[in-house]
């Protein structure tokens, strides 16, 4: 069977972190990332560790969407800044990757930048997503998010011993995510200061595999990016977009899709398009949720889990 087709359960047993098996285990509303090999002490070790680099990944909180599959975007989507601020320490950042809103008007964009400044966390960094470009190309998007960026809002930052690129591909599609040879010639250039054992870590909005191409759930030049992060130890892809958890492992490259604080998609050929899914409201919250990184300087691992926001 396909990943595209493959079950919940299937897809727990074969997914990958960097290249040992992932179990998924749910315990009291948490998934949590098992690593199935000689990583799992490393990564519980820097997941309870005060001194490791710990952050957050929320996304597609849609703020400003009005339907039956969420009638409340933003209750759902203060309940996941609440789990943030209850989480027991304190994270060093939160990345939003990606459509903050639904159609990218300048009132929704002051509303979820006032509610990500309620985030007990030291930075709060974005992406945008394709809702966040509606009409204008992501010009609102810039005018809120885009300082100290460059060309359409990419940037990039180390901390704990950790690179990482923010990248936009969501500003200039068609069908697939794109991101264009300008940004692609300033990840050549930002790479090449950076030593190949370091860990790097990869923002996009849309993923950077080719997840579902049907429903353009790929971006169309992003082998030019991956061919690039290859001379690299261990690279973790962090991606929102299609509203659900996805693992995939290309030799030293994880990639791993966060569900939403929004509504659900439906997975990869399940449906006649991603369209918002009904849920009942119980079922809803266990669909919605945020992700909790941690690293440890000098590890190779890093320790993901995901949390729901039942």
């Amino acid at each position: 069977m396909s990943e595209a087709g493959m079950t919940r359960r299937q897809l727990m047993r074969h997914a990958g972190w960097f290249g040992g098996a992932v179990v998924l285990s749910v315990a009291g509303g948490e998934v949590i990332s098992h690593i199935a090999d000689h990583h799992d002490q490393v990564a519980a070790a820097a997941a309870s560790d005060p001194n490791a680099l710990r952050f957050v990944q929320v996304s597609d909180s849609h703020i400003g969407f009005d339907g039956p599959a969420n009638t409340d975007v933003t209750g759902s989507f203060e309940h996941a800044l609440d789990r943030i601020n209850s989480l027991g320490f304190r994270p060093d950042f939160v990345m939003h990757t990606g459509d903050l809103t639904h159609l990218s008007t300048p009132a929704q964009f002051d509303q979820v930048k006032q509610m990500l400044s309620t985030a007990r966390t030291e930075r709060v960094f974005v992406v945008p997503g394709e809702h966040d470009a509606v009409g204008d190309g992501g010009r609102a998007y810039l005018r809120t998010f885009g300082a100290n960026t460059s060309g359409d809002g990419w940037y990039s930052f180390d901390t704990h011993g950790v690179h990482f690129l923010a990248l936009v591909n969501t500003l200039s599609l068609e069908k697939a995510g794109h991101l264009g040879p300008e940004q692609i010639d300033f990840v050549r250039k930002d790479l090449a200061a950076v030593k190949p054992d370091t860990p790097v870590v990869v923002f996009s909005h849309i993923p950077l595999f080719a997840m579902y191409p049907q429903w353009g759930w790929s971006t169309d030049d992003a082998l030019q990016v991956i061919a690039m992060l290859r001379r690299f130890s261990s690279v973790t892809c962090l991606n929102g977009h299609v509203h659900q958890l996805f693992t995939k492992t290309e030799g030293n490259i994880t990639f791993h899709s966060a569900t939403t604080t929004a509504y659900p998609l439906p997975a990869p050929g399940h449906a006649p398009a991603p369209t918002p899914q009904v849920l009942p409201a119980r079922q809803l919250e266990d669909a919605l949720g945020i992700r909790t990184v941690a690293y440890r300087e000098g590890d190779q691992a890093l320790a993901l889990k995901e949390e729901r926001l039942t």
